[in-house]
């Protein structure tokens, strides 16, 4: 499969890795690198997101990469990892972190490894009965590949300075949309509900060089699924994140690296959605194009207004196996006592900047408040990092039903001890 491809600039090395510090941050000072590797499939695999969907992929729309930035002081790092793919299903979770853990000495709690959640990229796997040859040797191959990312990434790192400012986008809409059923009953499903809670917030940070002020990279975060593509696409691609990545780093140019993260977005869904391709027909511009675009100009626009450095401090992290009440499969109006289930929650900060990786699919309300409730006046908020324990709802939707209450394993009271305990966790860093 893929050998691993370190993204270059026009420079005279192989390989190039960008440094990124916040000044004054301690005695030692905080050091940083970004890097970029393209995992894009090089056979035809298996697409991961949806049940449907069971021929290969026939071809590549856009190239899928693994994006990574790595923060270290005095010993202590946070590493964040932008992986261009669904998410870590199939029990591929650990084998993938372990892989990077060990190669990097790494604590667990120092490592966000996230996936940008689009739904046309390769099925995730290490089970040999079960997982197509193809997927198979992708996988094994990406953990090599992302253990070297972030080794070498963290061998690179040098000062920067750190800027956080925040903007808005309409790409993302709340999905879950009421309609009757042929009895005259509401029912919920996938669709388009403008009226309800949507987070349009983009979340920014600019990278630059301590010494020179050259932009290094941009890292972004903004709440919705990448699935403007749907069950009838075969074409690899990064949708809506990664179309926004790709967008950044085309404008941006120099060799910037521009990771993307999924936000709280367990029920935010693009604004056009489930298209079957990228439909070209007499000029049209295709939404997933469309739609990545609009997210990546928000971030730019945000990245001109950053010319303050964030306030500086010292890297804490922490990571937690939450457990909570479990729901029966199935039962989602009755919600029937069941074994719990857990959630990883990592938290982290950077002087006045904080990091939270949530391991599944987070309603939107949840991470809102999580973001409020936080101590530091940034929080980023992740999901589809360092897990994927599946739909996360808020307690009020499990009375409306829909897919994912009626998926989830969790119980209506997980949205209050997730939201307490991350608290919590950000409180004692």
């Amino acid at each position: 499969m893929n050998s691993l491809r370190i993204f270059t600039a026009c420079l005279s090395s192989a390989v190039a890795f960008f440094g990124l510090t916040l000044p004054n941050a301690s005695a030692e000072g905080l050091r940083a690198a970004v890097a970029k590797i393209d995992i894009t499939p090089t056979q035809p695999v298996t697409m991961a997101g949806y049940a449907s969907r069971t021929n290969l992929s026939q071809g590549v729309h856009d190239p899928l990469s693994a994006r990574a930035v790595a923060f270290e002081q005095e010993g202590r790092r946070l590493v964040l990892v932008s992986l261009d793919n669904l998410g870590f299903y199939n029990g591929t979770t650990e084998p993938l972190r372990q892989a990077i853990l060990d190669a990097c000495h790494l604590q667990p709690s120092e490592l966000f490894l996230c996936a940008i959640h689009t739904h046309s990229a390769p099925t995730l796997t290490l089970d040999r009965q079960k997982g197509h040859p193809n997927n198979l040797a992708y996988t094994k191959a990406l953990q090599g590949q992302l253990a070297e990312l972030v080794r070498v990434t963290l061998a690179r790192t040098a000062p920067v300075q750190v800027g956080v400012s925040n903007g808005a986008s309409p790409v993302g809409a709340n999905r879950r949309e009421p309609v009757r059923d042929a009895a005259g009953n509401t029912k919920i499903v996938l669709g388009r509900n403008p009226l309800v809670p949507t987070d349009r917030e983009v979340q920014v940070l600019k990278l630059t060089r301590a010494d020179q002020q050259e932009l290094l990279g941009v890292v972004f975060a903004y709440a919705t699924h990448s699935t403007s593509l749907g069950p009838r696409n075969h074409l690899i691609s990064g949708d809506v994140h990664g179309l926004a990545e790709q967008f950044l780093e085309k404008h941006l140019g120099a060799g910037v690296v521009a990771p993307g993260f999924a936000g709280a977005s367990g029920n935010i869904d693009p604004w056009f959605r489930v298209l079957p391709g990228f439909n070209t027909t007499n000029g049209w511009l295709p939404e997933p194009v469309l739609l990545g675009t609009l997210l990546g100009e928000e971030v730019a626009h945000v990245l001109r207004r950053i010319e303050k450095p964030a306030t500086n401090g010292p890297i804490k992290t922490t990571i937690k196996s939450l457990e909570l009440p479990g729901k029966t499969r199935g039962e989602a109006q009755t919600n029937a006592p069941a074994p719990p289930a857990s959630l990883v929650i990592t938290v982290g900060r950077i002087g006045e900047i904080g990091f939270v990786g949530l391991g599944g699919e987070v309603f939107n309300e949840i991470g809102r408040a999580i973001k409020t409730a936080s101590p530091f006046p940034h929080t980023f908020v992740f999901t589809h990092c360092n897990g994927a324990t599946g739909y996360v709802p808020t307690r009020s939707s499990y009375a409306e039903g829909g897919y994912e209450v009626q998926s989830s394993p969790f119980g209506p009271e997980a949205e209050e001890k997730i939201v307490a305990e991350t608290t919590r966790m950000l409180r004692e860093l």
